[in-house]
């Protein structure tokens, strides 16, 4: 197996980890060796800036711990999403009522999302959840006891609080982006630009940003406004990094990883950090936190990449080869063109003509291109199945439940079809 740009391949016992039951965690203590390592597609442990970012093996302490688990007992897989229904039903609610618009056809736009049955899988709040779980920490005991349950009720809110407005970053930047690629259905739908204009749908882009940073500001914390604020210069840096490459970086994994991280992965692993800075958890946690949300994030958009050709438009809501036939290079394509290099001649003709995308297609068939894509998301999900293994143990069977639920959430992201 080959494998891009020295990437080092993951041993068979860790492996295997993904082909059965989720394990549960040994007793171990994890090495901070993990904490120093940089992977794929993120900077060393801070939550800003992409430099230096690509060290494309895996921390040495990886594959023992993983045979480990192996070993370990078993356990029925949860199933996330109902773990937290009853608080994303909340969530659904409240979100419904931060985008009302005095002005009813900025209401209409900004809603529309929102709406009973069209609000997708709300795949972030469910990692922020259960991320909030799973880094709960008891607090000392109070001589009232009434008040350690405000203080915890208060924090949990405001965690909430930033599930709601990453999904409203998350929201805004597909009513952006669907403009941009001129899209005319998202989740099963027309999209917004589709049925109410480009300009309405920028508008109400534009609004979702607002209520969120109003949203933002009312946490009061500095570093946390910082974080979810880069987020979103990271979301406008990756998509002109997507619309502006030269034919070399048209052609760069490195590249490639650094826009995804950019436009996919970034919000959701500064969210987790953002989760873990107001639990008032260690740098170490943090890190963790970060690191899981960073490589799930991009475990989901190379799978992502991989549907794109592999699924049907009804199967992902929109368009099925969107992405080649607006000219955009992704890790299939791209490890296609390690094995038939003659692909970069037709990739450097554009896919403006149908016959070009139709030979980029053919060369992908005859390729690994989509398995290696498939096994560099698989190695995103383990090591987002790492840092939750790698947190400090507790004892609280709400926190390892959680814990187990983030695990099978890497596992579900790697197996979907849509």
């Amino acid at each position: 197996m080959s494998f891009p740009r020295g990437l080092c391949a993951v041993s068979r016992s860790a492996r295997r980890g993904f082909d059965g039951c989720r394990r549960l965690r040994s007793s171990d203590r994890r090495s901070p060796a993990l904490m120093r390592t940089r992977f794929a597609g993120a900077p060393r442990t801070t939550a800003l800036g992409c430099k230096d970012i690509y060290s494309w093996c895996l921390p040495s302490s990886y594959s023992i711990r993983h045979q480990i688990h192996h070993q370990t007992v078993v356990e029925e897989q949860l199933d996330p999403f109902s773990l937290v229904a009853d608080e994303l039903s909340i969530l659904a609610n409240r979100l419904r009522s931060m985008v009302i618009a005095e002005v009813p056809k900025l209401a209409s736009a900004a809603e529309y999302f929102f709406k009973l049955g069209v609000e997708g899988k709300r795949f972030r709040p469910t990692v922020l959840l259960l991320m909030a779980s799973a880094l709960h920490v008891p607090l000392p005991e109070p001589t009232d006891g009434s008040l350690g349950d405000a203080v915890s009720s208060e924090l949990r809110t405001r965690q909430q609080c930033i599930a709601e407005i990453t999904e409203m970053i998350h929201v805004a930047s597909l009513l952006h982006d669907d403009v941009l690629d001129d899209a005319d259905t998202r989740r099963g739908i027309g999209s917004l630009n589709f049925v109410m204009g480009n300009k309405l749908a920028v508008l109400a882009g534009d609004f979702l940003l607002s209520r969120a940073c109003v949203a933002l500001a009312s946490l009061k914390n500095t570093e946390v406004v910082s974080l979810l604020a880069t987020v979103v210069e990271h979301l406008v840096t990756g998509e002109t990094m997507q619309m502006t490459t030269s034919s070399d970086q048209h052609c760069s994994m490195e590249y490639y990883m650094k826009k995804t991280y950019y436009k996919t992965a970034s919000l959701i692993s500064n969210s987790c950090k953002s989760i873990a800075i107001l639990a008032g958890q260690t740098a170490e946690v943090t890190v963790l936190a970060y690191e899981y949300g960073r490589n799930l994030g991009l475990a989901f958009q190379l799978i992502d990449d991989v549907l794109d050709f592999t699924g049907t438009s009804a199967s992902l809501g929109k368009g099925s080869l969107s992405d080649i036939r607006h000219g955009i290079v992704t890790a299939p394509i791209l490890f296609a063109m390690e094995e038939f290099p003659q692909l970069r001649t037709v990739v450097d003709r554009g896919f403006d003509d149908p016959a070009n995308v139709d030979l980029a297609l053919e060369y992908l068939g005859r390729s690994r291109g989509i398995q290696r894509a498939r096994e560099l998301a698989k190695k995103h999900a383990e090591l987002a199945a790492t840092a939750i293994d790698s947190l400090p143990e507790s004892n609280d069977e709400d926190v390892r439940k959680s814990r187990r639920a983030l695990i099978d959430l890497t596992h579900i992201v790697i197996t979907r079809n849509k």
